[in-house]
């Protein structure tokens, strides 16, 4: 077993080489393998995955994927998922209400919103354990061997199903010999970070270990104006967090390994406060409440980083972790068992109105929480026999999930609404509806409390084998049956919320008198929002779905020569259904309802599924120097799940059908000059929806999606990064690294409105270095967004801030009819700064 472990080694250790472009004339020695790489023989057979569960060259695997070894990741500045979008073509990973709700999409495809209870179409795995959230995943990765983007549906080998892709990232472990690494880092905006890891044995041939530590903090990009408050910070998107990682490799026999690996995370930062990119007329009744504060942008300018918030969006996470890989040899079969308990919580609050007017907030009272706690197990064996390469396998998860949920009236709700409702005469006009005292009908810290209580369980059982027909000639197939339950209970109540609702409930006929019989249902529904509804008072219900659902892949290969090989694949994906974690209401009580205030207590979304066909081609050219891969791809979603905001609280709609038709390409040079290299991707992605109109869509907000691209969907995405590394004198050498990544024009919102669209746009990072040429020693200069991009993450109606004036008859955008005011997530600005390095 342990010439196994050290081919194992070599592997990866030739993957770090073949892309570290640190190695140059001189030769390198590995502290694993003792073997010497030297850059003149660098070719593309180093470059290992693991894609289909077993060590492959990357060449030889029918599959879509974009391999990032170590020395590029580090080269690019790539600390965690979001940076990764510099490298990779055809992905776009973005972040809206915090830094947890962090969501990767891959050709077009993502999970949309911030509802805990939505499963992730692009998977992340780390280390073998799969993550329940991208935002769960968010975070320092630490010392990583490479990171894998499988693109497509993953409908067989990795954790729960997913149907757009997989984020498979491996970090480095224990190692054999003695040696470490410490980094400091300094940049604009007070940026401060230092690492170190140690690593070697504790028991030679017995016992190994690695332990990394890293700490990190930053000013925000966002300066604040706090109006009345009571928030008194300043400063919005900073970051403050550290983070330990301990491993240890433990070998009591020559056929068998034990990877035990201990991890916790600890961030309390301010994320994330919005812009206004568009400032419609309520503008005018905030700044009057905010008074003598401005109450919002206006006009918008969303560039010069200017966030209006009186009640500030703090934020506490804890993200922590057990796991244990082991591997045995048992002669004519290698087993692997990966066990992991993780947890996970965040901990945050919220000015929801995006003003210094005292609205409506989300208090971080230990009452707005989301957390998992999840337990995963996962069994395979693998051998060959013949001319078959087989593998089997079964996984279970268990994944509780608590979602504590708040949304509070601040001081200047009720006068907000009196003056919008009276078209600006009377800021006690709520009063007059209802007939109670003013300052009485909604009063401040009052507002929805709810809980939400869900037990997810997975079970499946998987086999991934390839048959190898003739020597050039291979047919993989892959099945799996998943057994997915949900049992969700909640609880919703308000605290003292429905004190105006009640009293207009019963006063309609003097409204009617009032505002006349046409505007009572509008004046109504707008007294009776969801979190001011009585009728969700001390509502307590329980849901469950049981599905079973069969995926898998198969795929046709063929090398026609040591430089060409040629796929075709199809795969099935699937990602569970599920339940919405928010308030919806509508005239019966249905999600198909129209406008009413009748709670919705079956909120089940259907499971998401897609047919995916490939046909590929990866060559090598050059002398083995040049890859050049390419594939065509097809996509079909069906009941897609798109949760969308609507202005007052997030819903799940399923969506009939999402097509996704496009080409991806790869291309890696190892070019003729000494250490220099090239990495680079393009994808060509058409992701609309199908023609057919949005079900359960009684508000109108969805009418723009029919024939059109998704949000975040750009058709065109490129990708570049070019590497050298260059002796100077006789024992130092020079890095100079540049990357870029351009998306064409793409809508940020997942309503399509025209003002959420985002123009075509390219960001560079730089890093220069200087150094030894073992690198005991490297000083770094580095830049982030080198040109300052300006760009929309995501784009989003303000909270009670206009009406569109769309109609489900009417599907062309009139701005005339539009009064909403739009907020915005900006993506970073320019960073720059330098960073030390030694290895010892």
């Amino acid at each position: 077993m342990r010439s196994t472990q050290t081919l194992r080694a070599a592997a990866s250790i030739a993957v770090l080489a073949a892309l570290s472009i640190g190695a140059n004339a001189q030769a390198q020695t590995t502290a694993e393998t003792g073997v010497q790489a030297d850059s003149a023989d660098l070719t593309v057979d180093a470059l290992i995955v693991t894609a289909q569960k077993r060590e492959q060259n990357l060449q030889d695997v029918p599959v879509v994927v974009t391999s990032l070894p170590e020395k590029l990741l580090q080269n690019s500045g790539v600390r965690d998922i979001k940076d990764l979008t510099l490298l990779t073509a055809g992905m776009i990973v973005t972040s809206t209400t915090s830094e947890a709700s962090t969501t990767a999409r891959i050709r077009g495809v993502g999970t949309v919103g911030d509802n805990p209870g939505l499963e992730s179409s692009v998977g992340v795995v780390i280390d073998g354990v799969y993550r329940p959230r991208n935002g769960v995943s968010f975070g320092d990765l630490g010392e990583m061997q490479r990171i894998e983007v499988l693109k497509g549906p993953q409908g067989s080998l990795f954790g729960k199903n997913t149907s757009a892709g997989v984020i498979n990232v491996l970090t480095k472990g224990p190692e054999w010999t003695f040696g470490g690494q410490a980094e400091a880092t300094y940049g604009n905006y007070d940026a401060r970070g230092a690492s170190v890891s140690v690593t070697g044995p504790i028991i030679p041939d017995k016992l190994a270990g690695r332990l990394y530590v890293v700490g990190r903090e930053r000013d925000g990009f966002n300066d604040v104006v706090v109006g009345k408050g009571p928030n008194t910070v300043t400063q919005d998107a900073d970051q403050e967090f550290w983070s330990v990682r301990a491993q240890a490799l433990f070998t009591p026999a020559e056929d068998a390994t034990f990877r035990f690996i201990a991890d916790y995370t600890n961030r309390s930062e301010n994320c994330c406060g919005a812009v206004q990119i568009r400032t419609g007329p309520t503008a005018s009744v905030i700044n009057a409440l905010a008074a003598p504060f401005k109450g919002v942008s206006n006009p918008a300018d969303p560039y010069d980083r200017v966030v209006y918030s009186n009640r500030g969006a703090p934020q506490d996470f804890i993200d922590m972790g057990l796991s244990m890989q082991a591997d045995f040899d048992i002669g004519w079969a290698d087993i692997t068992a990966i066990t992991a308990l993780r947890n996970w919580k965040t901990d945050q609050g919220q000015d929801s109105d995006f003003s210094t007017a005292d609205i409506a907030y989300r208090a971080k009272d230990g009452t707005n929480f989301v957390k998992f706690n999840t337990f995963s197990q996962e069994v395979r064996i693998a051998g060959t026999s013949g001319k078959l390469d087989w593998l089997a396998g079964m996984f279970f998860a268990d994944e509780r999930l608590v979602n504590d949920s708040n949304f509070l009236f601040g001081a200047d709700y009720e006068r907000y609404f009196g003056l919008l409702l009276s078209n600006g005469a009377s800021a006690n006009f709520v009063a007059a509806l209802t007939g109670r005292p003013p300052g009485s009908n909604f009063p401040q810290g009052a507002g929805q409390r709810d809980h939400y209580n869900q037990r997810a369980t997975t079970l499946a059982g998987f086999t991934n084998n390839t048959f190898h027909v003739t020597d050039a000639f291979d047919v993989t197939v892959g099945l799996r049956y998943s057994w997915d339950t949900k049992k969700v209970d909640t609880y919703q109540a308000n605290s003292g919320s429905s004190i105006a609702c009640a009293a207009a409930l019963g006063r309609q006929a003097q409204i009617a008198g009032v505002v006349g019989a046409a505007q009572t249902p509008t004046i109504i529904g707008n007294l009776c929002l969801p979190w001011a509804n009585p009728f969700f008072n001390g509502l307590t219900y329980t849901q469950y779905d049981d599905d079973k659902q069969w995926s898998g892949t198969v795929k046709a290969s063929y090398r026609f020569s040591p430089g060409a090989f040629a796929y075709a694949s199809y795969a099935r994906g699937y990602k569970a259904g599920g339940y919405n974690l928010d308030r919806s209401q509508s005239s019966n009580g249905l999600q198909s309802g129209g406008p009413g205030v009748v709670p919705v207590t079956n909120t089940f979304f259907a499971p998401e599924t897609v047919d995916s066909y490939e046909v590929g081609a990866k060559t090598t050219l050059l002398n083995r120097s040049l890859l050049l891969n390419g594939s065509l791809f097809h996509q079909q979603f069906d009941n897609f799940q798109l949760n969308t905001f609507l202005g007052t609280s997030f819903v799940v709609r399923s969506i009939p059908t999402v097509k996704s038709k496009g080409v991806d390409l790869d291309l890696l040079w190892f070019a003729p000059v000494r250490g220099l290299s090239v990495q680079a991707g393009y994808t060509y992605a058409l992701t609309k929806y199908g023609d057919e109109a949005v079900p359960n869509d009684p508000t109108n907000a969805l009418v723009l999606l029919p024939g059109s691209r998704l949000s975040l969907a750009p058709k065109h995405s490129a990708s570049a990064a070019v590497t050298y590394e260059t002796p100077v004198g006789t024992s130092l050498k020079a890095l100079f690294n540049l990357g870029g990544k351009y998306v064409s024009a793409y809508n940020t919102g997942s309503d399509l409105f025209p003002p959420k669209n985002q123009r075509g746009f390219t960001v560079f990072n730089g890093r220069v270095g200087f150094g030894s040429d073992d690198e005991r020693w490297m000083f770094e200069f580095w830049g982030q967004n080198l040109f300052n991009k300006k760009y929309v993450q995501v784009a989003f109606n303000g909270v009670l801030q206009g009406q569109s004036g769309l109609s489900a008859t009417n599907r062309i955008y009139n701005p005339a009819l539009d009064t909403i005011t739009y907020d915005a997530f900006l993506g970073a600005p320019r960073t720059y700064g330098v960073t030390l390095r030694s290895k010892f």
